[in-house]
């Protein structure tokens, strides 16, 4: 194993109750290319900027062009109903960002600290909503086995099973047995899923996407255990987010973590590291991950982000635990 502190700068679906396919556009027969964004929340300052007809991903819209599916952790609710409930920030946000959104990213994960913040009624139109958008979603359902389950990717005999899992309270957000909500990341629960991924839905990559850690701080021992806990069960790539910072990168029996990619669309935050984030861009075959880049991206006052073409950001290969930083390259790593 191997760590690198890294500075804290930075598809048509139907949703059923069994693993679903989606086609993918492979650049090769064998590979399959991925794009990770981080908190992309479309309430406030980024919701007025669609309102008013701009979009503010549309800087990044060749970076995800590139890669076969883009993912991207929607933290906020897309709804019209409910009630906010008692915590210190609450998002959610018109159907209109649906556009933009399906725009970008063919996938959503929706196991986070934020989609339960209208309670039940909203996170069931949001649901509803994102099904009639054709925007695949993960880490959150009608019922705690929908939200555990994997969501599969399916292209030229290549299953890619993404599983999200929220670790950041209110935990009153999660799915229970006959209510809606997110996944929570139970760790017995979570190599119960990984597993299964493999042996009942074939998938040949899984990667768990976690909401997880302390705001602002660099990743905590909670994190460390639970990424190799998954890698050990059969994780093949570990991406987190939701400390609104980037963190640490390392590799697990060759496998990698990224422990946060940051933030990607989000306002409300005082110039400095919340401002920075990454893209993470995979490119798998059967074997796990090939290669590895990170595209940095700077946020602005709106909450808009925009490529930062100064900063170096890491990247690697399979074979070569060594963590690589390189200025940013728009090629598919």
């Amino acid at each position: 194993m191997t760590s690198s502190r890294l500075p804290r700068s930075h598809l048509g679906l139907i949703m059923l109750m069994a693993a679903v396919s989606i086609p993918l556009q492979s650049h090769a027969a064998d590979e399959v290319t991925l794009a990770f964004a981080g908190d992309v929340m479309l309430a406030d300052l980024p919701g007025e900027t669609i309102a008013a007809g701009r979009d503010p991903l549309a800087e990044f819209a060749d970076v995800f062009d590139r890669v076969d599916v883009a993912v991207a952790n929607l933290e906020c609710v897309v709804s019209t109903v409910g009630e906010a409930v008692e915590k210190p920030y609450t998002f959610r946000a018109h159907p209109r960002v649906l556009d933009v959104v399906g725009r970008h990213f063919g996938v959503v994960s929706l196991a986070n600290n934020h989609t339960g913040d209208f309670g039940h009624d909203a996170f069931l139109e949001q649901l509803t909503l994102l099904e009639k958008a054709g925007i695949g979603r993960f880490g959150g359902g009608r019922d705690c086995r929908e939200a555990r389950r994997p969501l599969i990717l399916d292209r030229n005999g290549l299953r890619i099973g993404l599983l999200g899992y929220n670790d950041f309270h209110p935990r009153e957000f999660e799915a229970g047995p006959t209510w809606p909500g997110v996944a929570w990341a139970v760790d017995e629960q979570v190599v119960a899923d990984i597993k299964a991924a493999r042996s009942e839905h074939k998938a040949d990559i899984v990667i768990p996407v976690l909401h997880w850690g302390e705001e602002y701080d660099p990743a905590n021992d909670r994190q460390r255990a639970l990424a190799r806990l998954m890698i050990d069960a059969g994780a093949d790539v570990v991406v987190g987010g939701h400390p609104h910072v980037t963190q640490e990168v390392e590799y697990h029996q060759g496998k990698l973590i990224v422990y946060s990619v940051g933030n990607c669309v989000f306002d409300g935050f005082d110039p400095g590291p919340s401002r920075q984030g990454w893209i993470l861009r995979l490119r798998v075959d059967k074997l796990g991950m090939v290669a590895w880049d990170t595209v940095p991206l700077q946020i602005d006052d709106e909450g808009t982000p925009h490529l930062d073409r100064a900063t170096e950001s890491p990247a690697g290969r399979r074979g070569d635990e060594r963590l690589t930083m390189r200025p940013v390259r728009l090629e598919t790593p």
